[in-house]
């Protein structure tokens, strides 16, 4: 499987299968999952936090894996959760992208790093 040949719905059923094999459904409650996607994501953070900027883009082999595997964790979880609450995340990830286009309108942010409020100000 490669990320240009792997649909969203065949991660998802991969999960799904993969949790239902192993009887996990009881404990893969959109609490539990959401708590789990945080804690995988301070650990993916903890790859980067003693590292200076040039550092962290010039990572070798074994960071590279072991960051994949957090991020994956994160994927995995984020997947799970997406099933247990029964979202169609392409088309929650497409409407979110939609509201991105909106709040960070390109011919204002490109090149800025701002949060979307500073960019109210420019309309008032």
């Amino acid at each position: 499987m490669q990320d240009s040949k792997t649909t969203l719905a065949e991660l998802k059923d991969r999960m799904a299968r993969f949790v239902r094999e192993r009887d996990w459904e009881q404990f893969h409650t959109p609490k539990n999952l959401s708590m789990s996607i945080a804690i995988e994501a301070a650990e993916l953070m903890e790859h980067f936090q003693w590292l200076t900027v040039e550092e962290s883009k010039n990572l070798d082999s074994v960071a590279l894996q072991d960051i994949g595997e957090e991020l994956a964790d994160i994927v995995i979880y984020s997947l799970s959760l997406s099933n247990a609450l029964d979202l169609d995340l392409t088309r929650t990830i497409l409407e979110k992208m939609e509201k991105n286009i909106r709040k960070y309108p390109q011919e204002k942010v490109k090149g800025k790093s701002h949060k979307y409020t500073y960019y109210l100000k420019d309309s008032d």
